[in-house]
């Protein structure tokens, strides 16, 4: 068996080289989430696009502008609720990307179109269009730029917001403009992976990292590497066992996961257990 094979075929570099570039964005992203508690506002905005896809393809607009609005509506929505009420913001994200998700189904079950569920759930990573292509490489480059240059400021608000307002470095800004941030990536990523597997890709990447390091720079790189070298992993492994692209993506991901959690020398189970024994 020739395990490069898929690089003979135009469609599979095109899905490599686009699934590499979606990795790294929700790595660097990830390590954000995991750092400020906000796992759960990745799956929260990726459920919510699906009423704003609908709604946009009713009124001739594209696709993505609509799943982008969505998901900054639920951010917006989620973050101003908790603001003026008594309840928790995990429970605020379960109430609003639920009854999003749910009436993003009802819209999709109500209209006559061409639009595929499995597509928008699962994702295409494989039937990738050269107009997507060239918008993944744009705005995943740019929230990747972006990330890497605000990653101090980011890091602190992360850390201490208190000290980030005495710092005069706007607090409030620089969370709505993480939400902004995460939900264009979530819009890029649903054409790959879509809206059920994304949450994955924009979590266990910083997972992983945490369990090797405590330094921030070197989590980035550890996730950013984990993430393209799952992506690509996932894709050969898809081809070869002609299984779904984005699941064996995910499949892939976790793996790593959990050979960090068992074999990690800072924080994995094993590793951890031998500095005890050692101290």
């Amino acid at each position: 068996m020739d395990l490069f094979e898929p690089l003979r075929f135009a469609f599979m570099q095109d899905a490599l080289l686009v699934g590499s570039v979606i990795a790294a964005m929700c790595a660097v992203l990830s390590c954000f989430l995991i750092l400020k508690g906000w796992s759960l506002m990745g799956d929260a905005i990726s459920h919510a696009v699906l009423p704003g896809i609908v709604l946009a393809y009713l009124a001739g607009l594209p696709l993505p502008l609509g799943a982008f609005a969505s998901g900054l509506l639920c951010a917006v929505s989620t973050g101003f609720i908790k603001q003026n009420s008594r309840i928790k913001e995990d429970t605020v994200m379960g109430v609003v990307f639920t009854g999003l998700f749910a009436f993003g189904l009802v819209l999709f079950s109500k209209i006559t179109s061409d639009l595929h569920l499995d597509h928008i759930l699962f994702g295409n990573i494989l039937g990738i269009t050269k107009a997507q292509r060239l918008e993944c490489f744009l705005i995943g480059g740019g929230i990747i730029a972006v990330v890497v240059l605000l990653r101090r400021d980011l890091l602190l608000i992360c850390f201490d917001p208190a000290q980030a307002r005495v710092l005069g470095l706007g607090e409030r800004f620089l969370n709505y403009l993480l939400l902004a941030l995460l939900s264009l990536a979530i819009v890029v990523a649903l054409q790959a992976v879509g809206i059920i597997l994304v949450v994955a890709m924009l979590v266990t990447p910083g997972c992983i990292a945490q369990l090797w390091t405590d330094r921030f720079d070197r989590m980035l790189l550890i996730a950013v590497g984990s993430a393209v070298g799952s992506t690509a992993a996932g894709i050969f492994i898809s081809y070869h066992l002609d299984g779904a692209t984005g699941a064996c993506i995910v499949l892939t991901q976790a793996l790593v996961f959990t050979v960090s959690l068992l074999f990690a020398p800072k924080y994995g189970i094993f590793g951890a257990a031998r500095r005890r024994n050692g101290a």
